[in-house]
């Protein structure tokens, strides 16, 4: 089955910033479509519109809703004191229009993808498929998907498929969300089968950016991938404790507080 409107189902917040976007792009959306294209009642898109309305970035109008006056791009992102989201921006911050993105599986790695969508003339790569279905579907960016085996809640693809696109693929830079960082643990991953493709991702890609929850800051997840020097920059929340940011700094690494 191809991914389609209706395979992926979105978090209520996912759900509301892509339908904020829509109504921006195209001025007005009207509930039946939202419905039909989100795979929810039409019951669920109205909750939708009034919370979105609430904040200030839609109005609603009889059979749907059109773009609120003065809203932007900017203000129909995630909110702009969550931490997914600036990770998401300062990761976006380092790519320029023109070059070539490869975006692992992960929520940190579709905020990047959220955030990257205003660019000009991108090549997104990816082995994630909600990055590729959001991408597919909100930009007008060149998109590559590696292909493989769908595993784990972020329906990352790994396995032989995977690894052979990796082979033939570089790019300006390579962005993955890992399970652990430490200075001494290094680069780890919560399955073997991710792990492999982390280390395939760390040769093909001029720039490393690796990006980590704040609560994954420090720790050592089951899986060994590099040492933590192999990441041109580590991106994570501010509010990671610094004991473990200061290791990270002295280990030579870049780390970048959102």
């Amino acid at each position: 089955m191809g991914v389609s409107e209706r395979v992926l189902p979105t978090l209520t917040a996912e759900r509301r910033a892509a339908i904020a976007q829509m109504v921006l792009r195209r001025g007005a959306a009207r509930v039946a479509a939202l419905a039909e294209r989100f795979g929810v009642d039409a019951s669920t898109i109205r909750r939708d519109l009034m919370a979105l309305e609430a904040a200030g970035d839609i109005e609603r109008v009889h059979g749907g809703a059109v773009a609120a006056e003065g809203a932007t791009a900017e203000r129909t992102d995630a909110p702009s004191g969550c931490q997914e989201s600036r990770v998401g921006r300062a990761t976006a911050e380092m790519v320029e229009d023109g070059e070539t993105v490869f975006l692992g599986s992960g929520r940190l790695s579709l905020e990047v993808a959220r955030c990257l969508g205003a660019r000009s003339r991108l090549t997104i790569v990816t082995n994630g498929l909600e990055v590729a279905h959001w991408v597919a579907k909100n930009t007008s960016h060149t998109l590559i998907l590696t292909g493989g085996q769908v595993e784990g809640n972020d329906l990352g693809l790994v396995g032989q498929l995977a690894r052979s696109a990796l082979d033939n693929l570089r790019a300006d830079h390579v962005v993955l969300e890992l399970g652990g960082v430490s200075a001494v643990g290094g680069l780890t991953e919560d399955s073997l089968s991710q792990a492999e493709i982390s280390r395939m991702l760390l040769e093909i890609g001029s720039q490393v950016v690796v990006l980590v929850p704040v609560d994954r800051v420090g720790q050592v997840a089951a899986v060994y991938v590099a040492p933590v020097s192999d990441a041109d920059v580590i991106v994570t929340g501010r509010e990671s404790p610094s004991s473990f940011l200061w290791d990270l700094s002295e280990a030579g690494v870049r780390v970048v507080l959102a």
